[in-house]
């Protein structure tokens, strides 16, 4: 009964609603001590995915990597992932951050880019590092988008998972994505909606002159939502016929069930992103595997702890999570 029934984190003063929670840690943190070394792969599509490695000091040889996935919009250098690898590589892990198709700073060269169900990216990355030969265990963490892609990973064909992914520990997870769609629009959230909104017709537009004649950008502009933006765009160039279809499919609530390793989501119960319907309870209390903790406080991928600069609660209990003997 892998329901956490209680949870360790409490926010400092100053972060003392789920709003600040989430948006200083985005604006004012720093994590100046990774340092990454990229590499570009090639896809079997004809595409490349642009990785961020960030290792211990040569003397500390490892078998251990953890592979970070971002949210919707990010990339590897965002404060939250270069915190979370910070964590990962003091407790003597190496750290793999992934950049999605399109966010790594170059935009990609297919059609395609990536959605919040697309495990097949994450499978390749993975398959990747252990052709290194380097790994005997592999640990996979995630953020928001990042969190629900590696859920639905382990759970929807867990046959497909290697061996040596052992465990996961993912933060702020949107399980159910038709549901949170909508509850970003509320109109506490728009100041969120207005943000991706901009990037995300930004980047259509970069498509656009990339692929002359492939992306239809009228009325772009009068796209104010998550459900109008997918259902034009999201959907269709991923193989999906409507923005409920990709919702339904991409949804990682739906493949909770057949997560077969310790797997650790923590979703604060303050989060501003996050509606009811994505707070599976009912699949922890059932599972042997999924372990749930639904903390008071966090805010959406904040979960702060002193200064903005220092350790979050999310590295800690990642850590703590990933390395113990028996999860809890």
């Amino acid at each position: 009964m892998p329901l956490v029934s209680h949870s360790s984190y409490q926010p400092p003063f100053y972060l003392f609603n789920g709003h600040l929670q989430t948006i200083v840690p985005s604006l004012w943190r720093s994590v100046p001590e990774v340092r990454y070394q990229r590499e570009r792969v090639e896809t079997e599509d004809g595409d490349f995915l642009d990785l961020d490695w960030s290792r211990p000091p040569a003397e500390l040889p490892t078998d251990t990597l953890a592979i970070v996935s971002h949210g919707l919009e990010g990339d590897a250098s965002r404060p939250y992932m270069r915190g979370m690898v910070r964590a990962l590589n003091q407790a003597g892990m190496d750290a793999l951050a992934w950049n999605y198709r399109s966010c790594s700073g170059e935009m990609n060269r297919l059609l395609r880019s990536y959605h919040l169900g697309d495990t097949d990216d994450l499978d390749f990355v993975v398959r990747y590092a252990l052709g290194t030969t380097r790994y005997r265990r592999v640990f996979l963490t995630g953020f928001s988008a990042g969190g629900n892609v590696t859920l639905k990973y382990l759970g929807e064909n867990p046959d497909r998972v290697p061996r040596q992914v052992q465990r996961a520990a993912v933060f702020s997870v949107p399980t159910d994505l038709k549901s949170s769609s909508y509850h970003i629009a509320r109109p506490e959230n728009r100041i969120y909606l207005k943000r991706f909104m901009k990037t995300l017709r930004a980047k259509m537009r970069q498509k656009a002159d990339l692929l002359p004649g492939q992306v239809d950008l009228t009325n772009i502009d009068a796209l104010q939502d998550f459900p109008q933006f997918d259902d034009r765009f999201t959907a269709p160039m991923h193989g999906f016929t409507s923005a409920d279809e990709y919702y339904e499919h991409a949804s990682s609530g739906r493949y909770l069930a057949g997560i077969g390793i310790p797997t650790l989501l923590v979703n604060a119960l303050n989060d501003p992103f996050l509606p009811p319907s994505c707070f599976p309870r009912e699949v922890a209390t059932r599972s042997a595997f999924v372990y749930l903790e639904t903390p008071a406080d966090g805010g959406h991928v904040g979960f702060g702890e002193g200064s903005p600069d220092g350790a979050y609660y999310s590295e800690r209990r990642a850590v703590e999570f990933l390395t113990a003997e028996v999860p809890a």
